[in-house]
């Protein structure tokens, strides 16, 4: 059996990536091996990256999963810098895995003697090779540029580092009967009003999770946000029905510091449970289409261009930086679209 394995860069993790050709004893062995996944992206098995599985599919010693000592020393200040400029935890946590892997791809250089055109060849020899998203590499791009702008005070030329093109991808939306369908399909209040107030008022996840009792404001019928992305604080209308929801819940659930809490008292409902929510009532009104919380948003935007909104008011809705954004939802709006008179009806 002819097999190769190579160590990858896959979710943000070091893997060693295994392939041969479709072999059922190969499959059966190595499903032995613990943390063995299969990648359809990849086209092939993955395993954690450990040095029992290295010497095991003979990985070359040259075959680094960690930066030189000077890269080590240097990872921690660039992470301490994201920490004091109150990055979010998911911004540091990728630039650090971005900056991290492209200190491994250069572990024998030397961190001084990196220069622009490194950066390109890191881009065609690694990213583009493996097969790697336009976003990871965007992401590495915003890393290197931080890092040795604020870490090694000097600059790297981003315009001439090689970007990828940003792919036109349309938001997903969902008729309004799909959504009613959807945010009635729990009967649990708990449920029924989280995926309501995300579609009413148009938030991301993180934001109705990080939301607390004291930013609704009732008498004003606005909702605050204050987790907002980028750190902008904005204020959305709150439906008259969503209050009277939102009311029925705090009387039966009684939270103490976040509106939505978890099974611990005082800790937020998590992210993953809040899908599973979502999953449950895709299942319960047989709606296949790969639905995510964020499909909810897409659909409140457009929805409410639809229904005539200005623009303007969606961009402040939704707390986008440029109107570029939001004028996407131009595309999927099918309200002038579906006014159009085919030439077939007139055969």
């Amino acid at each position: 059996m002819i097999w190769k394995a190579k160590i990858i860069k896959h979710k943000g993790e070091n893997r060693i990536a295994v392939y041969f050709e479709k072999n059922a004893e190969w499959i059966a062995q190595i499903k032995q091996v613990g943390g063995a996944r299969w990648s359809q992206s990849l086209l092939a098995w993955h395993l954690p990256d450990t040095e029992e599985n290295r010497i095991r599919f003979k990985i070359k010693p040259g075959s680094h999963s960690l930066p030189s000592l000077e890269g080590m020393e240097q990872i921690p200040k660039f992470t301490q810098w994201l920490i004091s400029k109150r990055y979010s935890p998911g911004t540091i946590k990728t630039y650090t895995e971005a900056l991290k892997s492209f200190l491994v791809f250069y572990r024998e250089k030397s961190i001084c003697e990196i220069k622009n055109e490194d950066v390109i060849i890191y881009n065609n020899d690694y990213i583009i090779k493996n097969n790697l998203s336009a976003s990871y590499q965007n992401q590495i791009v915003n890393a290197i540029k931080l890092f040795f702008k604020t870490v090694q005070d000097r600059s790297i030329e981003i315009e001439k580092i090689h970007r990828p093109r940003r792919a036109k991808v349309l938001p997903n939306v969902l008729s309004k009967e799909e959504v009613k369908a959807i945010l009635e399909a729990h009967s649990n209040i708990k449920h029924k009003t989280m995926l309501s107030l995300i579609y009413s008022c148009g938030l991301r996840c993180g934001e109705l999770l990080a939301l607390q009792p004291i930013h609704i404001d009732s008498k004003r019928n606005i909702v605050l946000l204050k987790n907002a992305k980028g750190k902008k604080e904005r204020i959305t209308p709150l439906s008259p029905k969503i209050l009277e929801m939102l009311r029925e819940y705090y009387k039966t659930y009684k939270p103490i510091t976040y509106l939505f809490e978890g099974q611990t008292p005082g800790e937020s409902y998590s992210e993953k449970s809040l899908q599973s929510v979502l999953k449950q009532a895709l299942e319960k009104v047989k709606i296949t289409k790969p639905v995510t919380l964020h499909w909810l948003r897409h659909s409140y935007a457009t929805h409410l261009l639809e229904s005539g909104t200005d623009l303007r008011y969606i961009q402040e809705l939704l707390g986008h930086n440029s109107s570029k954004t939001t004028e996407i939802y131009t595309h999927v709006s099918t309200k002038s679209i579906q006014q159009i008179k085919s030439p077939f009806d007139d055969l």
